[in-house]
């Protein structure tokens, strides 16, 4: 086994766990618990950079991985996987700010960019592992 034939594994139960902590960190901010809250979006954060390193990687290591689809799943993949890619370049910095504010203690600041933050790291997270079950699960790669 390779990193090319493992990491796409690792990458979507990176991603998958990313999703479940950013659910529960959000249902626990609006259930009050910020002591709560603060750890599990850590873990978020946490797992998040596991999955960058990780995916980087994988991009680094692996041969080119052409999507094997035809007729109107290959533009329905591509506008996917666009919309994911460009929005986990513009996500990264934000959580990056999100995370920022929250640890300095500026809450209505970290509030006012959380709020656009949750929604385009959980979309970026969630389309991961859609484009991974897509291309391993759906139309897996010719063995």
């Amino acid at each position: 086994m390779t990193t090319a034939t493992i990491l796409p594994h690792v990458n979507a139960v990176l991603n998958a766990l990313s999703t479940i902590l950013l659910i529960v960190g959000f249902a626990l901010i609006r259930a009050g618990q910020r002591d709560v809250h603060r750890k599990v979006m850590l873990a978020a954060l946490i797992v998040s950079a596991a999955f960058l390193v990780s995916y980087l990687t994988y991009h680094f290591t692996a041969p080119i991985f052409v999507f094997s689809g035809t007729g109107w799943t290959k533009p329905a993949y591509y506008a996917l996987l666009v919309s994911h890619v460009v929005l986990a370049v513009i996500v990264t910095p934000m959580v990056i700010v999100t995370a920022y504010r929250a640890l300095k203690g500026t809450f209505e600041r970290h509030k006012a960019i959380a709020r656009w933050t949750i929604g385009a790291w959980l979309y970026v997270t969630v389309t991961g592992v859609m484009i991974y079950v897509i291309l391993y699960h759906v139309y897996p790669p010719a063995v």
